[in-house]
């Protein structure tokens, strides 16, 4: 069995002792691994960055010019005191890795968030075999079970030609880094103008540089004053829902594409029109599937339902245990305004 101590819990978050660096680190540190540039994985201040090259032009967007930042292709391996380093596709957003730490035989693989649907903006998650595996439980349920991306992405666009058949304008809250271009790589764009938000936009052009198509896409804020919206589909981040911004678009209705929309209380909590099913993170079966395909013998569970992921596994007979880290809620849920500016 892999030794716990390749991987373990310190006040600035997981750390490798043998290789002296911290995977998703929450404090600043000197040597900080990162899975991916959401604001609960990748925060500023740490003096070295090291990251999936895929993600580099989102994360330089998100910690600044300055930041010092090397990379890794994935499948590439480097060497950290004697620790053996490589990043392999998670499939949650644009550059997500699953970090494999290898040392004296013994083999981790923190996954960090991943889901395993096709996602046309980010590699495929890749399985990775070892003898522990970090997994996240966002929606460790067995009540979230998603159905194929082509048949949201159908009710989004039938929901959008619906609003434009009475006159009304299209606003789409889904988080900025991540489920913003997703949607606008699997709709379809010939429906209408697209806009987005300014928090938005930003982001489409990294995953542009980065060799992401994407529709093209235009400021809401720079149309003319007088311009009619109501053919339009507007992207927005959660956090627009009750702003002034939106007095601009006139009469609209408004959708919320999140996982979280599978319970309908979150749907009325969130005061919406419409709520679309549509998860940046493995579901029930997708976290299953790839924690049986890590071969792992130890599995270390975080973030969201960690207690009923825990308590599941050992009963498949894994050596199965919670990892109290402090990755936020997402996708929509209550935690998700709180971490908006720089979370998932």
């Amino acid at each position: 069995m892999a030794s716990p101590d390749l991987i373990a819990l310190q006040d600035a978050g997981l750390y490798c002792q043998q290789g002296s660096f911290y995977i998703d680190p929450w404090r600043p540190v000197d040597r900080a691994v990162i899975t991916h540039a959401h604001g609960d994985h990748a925060r500023p201040g740490h003096a070295h960055y090291l990251a999936a090259h895929a993600g580099e032009r989102v994360l330089r967007l998100r910690m600044g010019a300055d930041a010092l930042i090397d990379t890794l292709a994935y499948g590439e391996t480097t060497t950290i005191n004697g620790v053996a380093l490589s990043f392999h596709p998670a499939g949650h957003v644009l550059g997500s890795a699953q970090v494999r730490i290898e040392y004296r035989g013994q083999v981790c693989v923190v996954s960090g968030d991943y889901k395993l649907e096709h996602d046309a903006t980010c590699a495929p998650f890749e399985p990775v075999r070892c003898h522990t595996f970090v997994s996240e439980s966002t929606f460790g349920l067995p009540i979230y079970r998603w159905q194929p991306p082509a048949v949201i992405f159908s009710e989004i666009d039938a929901w959008w030609r619906g609003n434009q058949a009475v006159g009304k304008t299209s606003v789409l809250y889904a988080y900025a880094f991540g489920k913003s271009q997703r949607i606008l790589a699997g709709i379809d764009a010939s429906i209408g103008p697209l806009f987005c938000h300014g928090a938005v936009l930003p982001l489409n052009q990294a995953y542009r540089e980065s060799g992401v198509w994407l529709p093209e896409t235009a400021s809401a804020t720079a149309a003319a004053k007088a311009y009619d919206f109501s053919r339009a589909l507007i992207i927005a981040p959660p956090s627009a829902q009750t702003t002034p911004w939106l007095k601009r678009f006139g009469d609209f209705s408004d959708g919320f594409a999140s996982g979280w929309m599978q319970i309908r209380g979150t749907r009325r909590r969130r005061a919406i029109d419409r709520g679309f099913v549509l998860s940046d993170h493995a579901d029930w079966p997708g976290l299953l599937t790839a924690i049986e395909a890590s071969a792992a013998e130890r599995v270390l569970v975080t973030h969201g339902q960690v207690a009923p992921m825990v308590r599941w596994l050992r009963e498949q007979g894994l050596n199965a245990e919670a990892l109290e880290t402090r990755f936020e809620a997402e996708e929509g849920g209550d935690a998700e305004v709180a971490v908006e500016a720089g979370g998932h």
